[in-house]
C-alpha cells in the first residue's frame, strides 16, 4: 500500500459481518487509524499491535481531518473511519475540502460502506425499492429553515425518505415537526419504519403507520423511514414496488382504465383533506376527476357510508332499476357495469304520458316524469344531473308516502330552485343521498358518481374503470 495516503473507510453500521473486505484490508495496513472513539470497538480485531490509534471525542471531525494530514504529509498511511459510509454525512467530504484549502498532494482514497439507512432497510423489509431520499434533522451546520424546505420537498414529491439524526439530548421537536409536514401530503396509513442501533446486540425494529408514529420512541441511534405512496405493509414489513408487477396490470387493464387510475393517483396526492374514509374519498375522485376542479372536496356532500351501502343493495340485487332525470345522465352511466350488475337505467322524460301531462297540467315534462318513474319504480336509485323541479318533485312525492328512494344522487345545476332543491332532499335523513351543493352540478357529474357506486368494489385498491 502507497504511503502518503489518507483512506477514508465506512465501517458500516456496526456489526462486523457488515464491513467490507477492502475496509478490513485498508485497517490493517494503515500505520494510523483516526476515529471517534466509540467505532473503535467495532474493529480492534483487525488492527496489528504496531497500528496507532488516535480516537476524539464528538464534534471533533476537523481536528481528526487535520491529524490525518499531518500524519500523512509525514509520510504514512492514515485510515479515517466513519461508521456506515463515509461519503454520507461522513469524514469524505471535510477531508477533500481540507484537501483542497491545504494544497496537499496526499493522496485521498475513499472506501464505502454500508450506510446505517441501507441496513435499516434490510432489517424493515424492502422499503427502498423505488426513488429515495436522506434527509438529516441535525441543524448544526444546515439551518432549520433550509432543512424543513428539503422535508417539504420530499414529503410533496413521493420520496421514499430516510431520516438521520432523528433526534438528539437537545433536539427534540424537530422529528415532530417533520411528521406535520409529512402529514399534509401523505396519507395516515403510510407506514413507517424505525430502527434504533441496526447490526447491534441493542438493535430493535419496528413497522407502525404515520398517524401512529410516536417521535418520542425515537433517539440518536435510531433511522427512520418513511414510505411512499406506494409503500405498503407485509408480514410487519415495509415494501416498496419497483414496478414490475405493474407492467403485468398494464397488459391485463386497458389504456383509459389505465389513465384514470394514474389519474386517481395524482388526485390523491393533491387533495387537502386526505384523511377521510374510502367511501366519501372513492365519491370525491370521480367527481375531482370529471370536473378537474378540486372545490368538490367541499361542495360534494356524502352521507355515511352511501357508496359503499349503494353498491351491496346493486351488487346483492335490492336495487334493481336507476332513474334519471335528462337522458344525458343515462348516458354517462357506465354500460359494462350496468351489465356486469344486472341493472336497469331508465328516463321518462320523452315517454309519451309525460308530455301530454305537462301539456295538461301545466307543469314542467321533468316533474311528470319523476311522477310516472315514481308509480312503476317508488324504490329506485333516483339520479338528477339537470332538473331542480325533477328532484322538487321527488321530495313532495317522499312526503307524500308515495316515493320510498334506494337512494338519491343530486347534482342537479343552474340558478333557479337548484340549492332550495339540494336543502329539501338533504332534510331526508333516511334516504341515503350524495349532493353537489349550491349552484354547481350537471349530467357528466352525476352520472360520474353513479360510476363511483357500480364500482365501488374496485376502491381498495384504487383501480378504477374497469368498464371504460
Amino acid at each position: 500500500m502507497k504511503k502518503n495516503k489518507i483512506i477514508v473507510a465506512g465501517i458500516g453500521p456496526g456489526s462486523p459481518e457488515d464491513i467490507t473486505p477492502a475496509v478490513v484490508s485498508a485497517l490493517k495496513e494503515s500505520d494510523v487509524v483516526i476515529g471517534y472513539k466509540y467505532y473503535f470497538q467495532f474493529i480492534t480485531s483487525w488492527l496489528s499491535e504496531q497500528t496507532e490509534c488516535i480516537d476524539t471525542g464528538m464534534k471533533r471531525e476537523k481536528a481528526r481531518a487535520e491529524l490525518a494530514f499531518e500524519y500523512a504529509e509525514q509520510g504514512k498511511t492514515v485510515c479515517v473511519i466513519s461508521s456506515g459510509d463515509a461519503g454520507i454525512y461522513g469524514m469524505a467530504p471535510l477531508i477533500y475540502e481540507m484537501k483542497r484549502e491545504r494544497g496537499s498532494e496526499v493522496e485521498i482514497l475513499v472506501l464505502p460502506g454500508i450506510s446505517a439507512f441501507q441496513k435499516a432497510a434490510s432489517l424493515l423489509g424492502a422499503p427502498i425499492g423505488h426513488d429515495f431520499c436522506i434527509i438529516s434533522l441535525s441543524d448544526l451546520m444546515t439551518s432549520w429553515e433550509i432543512i424543513e424546505k428539503r422535508i417539504t420537498a420530499a414529503a410533496t414529491a413521493d420520496f421514499v425518505t430516510a431520516i438521520y439524526n432523528p433526534k438528539s439530548e437537545g433536539r427534540y421537536w424537530q422529528l415532530h415537526r417533520l411528521k406535520e409536514v409529512f402529514q399534509q401530503s401523505r396519507s395516515p396509513e403510510t407506514p413507517v419504519g424505525y430502527v434504533r442501533q441496526a447490526g447491534r446486540e441493542e438493535e430493535t425494529v419496528v413497522v407502525t403507520t404515520l398517524q401512529d408514529f410516536d417521535p418520542e420512541e425515537v433517539d440518536m441511534f435510531t433511522v427512520v423511514l418513511i414510505g411512499n405512496s406506494q409503500t405498503y405493509q407485509f408480514q410487519n414489513r415495509m415494501v416498496t414496488p419497483r414496478g414490475y408487477y405493474r407492467e403485468q396490470e398494464k397488459d391485463e387493464v386497458g389504456k383509459g382504465q389505465e389513465i384514470m387510475m394514474n389519474s386517481f393517483r395524482k388526485i390523491e396526492e393533491e387533495m387537502q383533506n386526505k384523511e377521510i374514509d374510502l367511501d366519501r374519498k372513492w365519491a370525491l375522485f370521480h367527481a375531482i376527476h370529471t370536473t378537474a376542479d378540486f372545490e368538490m372536496e367541499k361542495l360534494v356532500y356524502t352521507d355515511k357510508e352511501v357508496v359503499k351501502n349503494l353498491y351491496e343493495q346493486i351488487a346483492s340485487g335490492r336495487i334493481k332499476t336507476i332513474i334519471t332525470d335528462v337522458t344525458m345522465v343515462a348516458a354517462g352511466i357506465r354500460k359494462g357495469a350496468l351489465q356486469r350488475l344486472g341493472v336497469e337505467v331508465k328516463c321518462y322524460l320523452s315517454d309519451e304520458r309525460a308530455v301530454e301531462q305537462s301539456k295538461k297540467r301545466g307543469t314542467t315534462r321533468s316533474q311528470e316524469a319523476i311522477r310516472l318513474a315514481v308509480e312503476e319504480h317508488p324504490d329506485a336509485l333516483f339520479v338528477f344531473g339537470n332538473a331542480p323541479t325533477a328532484l322538487i318533485e321527488l321530495c313532495e312525492l317522499i312526503r307524500k308516502g308515495k316515493a320510498h328512494p334506494s337512494g338519491v344522487i343530486a347534482a342537479p345545476v343552474g340558478f333557479v330552485h337548484v340549492k332550495e332543491s339540494k336543502y329539501m332532499i338533504k332534510t331526508f335523513t333516511e334516504v341515503p343521498k350524495i349532493i353537489v351543493q349550491g349552484r354547481r352540478g350537471g349530467s357528466n357529474l352525476a352520472a360520474t358518481l353513479v360510476n363511483a357506486i357500480l364500482c365501488f368494489d374496485d376502491a381498495r385498491t384504487l383501480r378504477p374503470g374497469r368498464d371504460v
